[in-house]
């Protein structure tokens, strides 16, 4: 399975929906000339396509502000500006203040990779009022993603079937029948999408994000990226120190690890999420209802997740829940406290052999609408950090380091570990064992980090400080729960990045919110 790198709002979004309904391309070479005095026509935003997650088109903001959208043109390979281009896809909703008092665009990446900000950005804008007032509120899908050149590797049905697959296997046959169907997926990736696949690397996207800005009328990129839009945002800062605004990297992928050790960090991140889910229901003055001690909550999930290892229990019909779709669900929830209880009804319904819920929380994090059909957000996802990261494991690999995943979290460790075959004969060669992040000579960066955070665990925040160098990074440490800090509402987190990006105040290094 893909290691991801935190999906945020994109599987947030989708989990809502989802929950509450069931509970309740390439474009042809062309004679272009300099790219970036192309304008943009903005146009009422169409319903998502499918590979966005299709659905409605986007309701009016509060006060009737509408959602615009428009196609920018950007080189399919940025060694060759004057070749091909492809299509990105933006959306904006326009200032609410004067003006006068406004500073420009505000370019949103909500992460993923493989999340549709076009699609995101509207279920989250009223999150942004405050900061509309002095900024257009503007987000894309990446390149790869969405509307823009999207990757296309497998059908609903293939899906479908790759998502029952069996993710942590334990003998020799298990573990061949694992890597071969990885290899199927890749090289349905490779025959449908041979062209855009060498060229969805996150430092292409960053060059599309300059060329955004000038498109945009900007002198310079004021920016807000959460979760793998913090590695973005590193990395457009290495490349363009002197074009980086005000920016904002929430919910902070660590910048200086290898894959292996990213997921890792996933492993513990997780395990202390569901330590904290443990506490906070058998810690309630109601009884907990899945278990009365922390340890027998997460001991019955154990054995839930070992007993369909055996026997799956019905899911969505005609599917069952499996040991792996279990997990992938129970990993889901824990990205926001806002979906324990859901985690917590989803538990009970399952002790008793119904895992609806279950398999709805692993739908949203795999892209899956409740209609059966996929976003491309799997595959865009293992695209990009497939051309990412350099390194390629092997299932010997994996095997040596079990223990060390398994010490981490008894729960996900084997998961996350096995997911690191994911880029196993992947046809583009990875890029690095890591992004370059350094900025000498950027703006302030604000960073935070969440210590309650499962997916970008909180040592990320103060090793991306580091990497971004002396005087650029500013770190802010929120102590709260689930993935990311200003959705939390807290009011000194979005105090201190309003008062940042609105009024240019950059907070005291170290400042704590809690």
């Amino acid at each position: 399975m893909p290691n991801r790198s935190g999906l945020r709002a994109v599987v947030l979004t989708t989990t809502a929906v989802l929950l509450s309904a069931a509970l309740a391309g390439c474009g042809g070479k062309e004679e272009h000339g300099d790219l970036t005095a192309q304008k943009l026509d903005w146009q009422d935003c169409p319903a998502p396509s499918d590979a966005e997650g299709g659905g409605s088109a986007p309701s009016p903001l509060p006060g009737g502000a509408k959602w615009e959208c428009a196609t920018m043109k950007a080189p399919l390979d940025w060694s060759r500006p004057k070749g091909d281009t492809i299509d990105i896809a933006l959306i904006r909703a326009r200032s609410s203040g004067p003006a006068s008092k406004r500073i420009g665009s505000l370019v949103f990446n909500f992460g993923g990779p493989g999340g549709s900000g076009v699609s995101t950005l509207p279920a989250f804008g009223s999150d942004y009022t405050a900061l509309r007032t002095r900024y257009d509120l503007v987000s894309f899908d990446p390149r790869g993603v969405g509307r823009s050149a999207p990757v296309e590797c497998e059908s609903d049905a293939q899906l479908d079937e790759y998502f029952q697959q069996d993710a942590t296997p334990d003998d020799a046959a298990e573990r061949a029948q694992l890597l071969q169907r990885t290899q199927q997926f890749n090289a349905a990736c490779e025959k449908n999408s041979k062209k855009v696949l060498p060229h969805v690397r996150t430092t292409d996207v960053a060059r599309d994000m300059d060329l955004m800005r000038q498109v945009l009328g900007d002198d310079k990129l004021h920016y807000f990226g959460i979760s793998y839009g913090t590695e973005l945002g590193g990395v457009y800062a290495h490349l363009f120190p002197g074009h980086v605004g005000r920016a904002v990297l929430d919910a902070v992928v660590d910048p200086t690890q290898n894959p292996e050790q990213s997921a890792l960090g996933q492993a513990r991140g997780f395990q202390l999420a569901l330590d904290n889910f443990a506490k906070d229901c058998t810690s309630k003055t109601t009884d907990c209802p899945i278990g009365d001690t922390e340890q027998e909550v997460k001991d019955r999930i154990a054995k839930l997740l070992a007993d369909l290892e055996k026997k799956p229990i019905p899911g969505l019909f005609p599917r069952q829940l499996t040991q792996t779709a279990a997990t992938n669900g129970i990993a889901q929830s824990l990205y926001s406290k806002d979906f324990w209880g859901y985690l917590t009804e989803g538990l009970e319904e399952a002790y008793d052999g119904d895992g609806k819920i279950l398999m709805l929380l692993s739908d949203s994090m795999n892209g899956r609408n409740e209609n059966g059909e996929y976003s491309n957000l799997t595959a865009a996802n293992i695209a990009i950090n497939c051309s990412d990261e350099k390194p390629r494991y092997t299932a010997d690999d994996v095997q040596r380091k079990l223990p060390e995943f398994r010490a981490a979290s008894p729960l996900f460790g084997d998961y996350l570990a096995w997911g690191m075959v994911g880029c196993t004969d992947w046809a583009v060669p990875g890029a690095a064992d890591h992004p370059d992040v350094s900025a000498p000579g950027s703006a302030p960066v604000l960073v935070i980090g969440n210590t309650g955070d499962p997916a970008t665990p909180y040592e990320g925040a103060r090793k991306m400080v580091d990497a971004l160098g002396k005087g650029v990074g500013v770190e802010l440490t929120y102590k709260g729960q689930g993935h990311g800090a200003y959705d939390s509402k807290n009011k000194c987190v979005q105090g201190a990045v309003n008062g940042y990006l609105l009024d240019g105040k950059v907070p005291k290094a170290g400042t704590v919110c809690s």
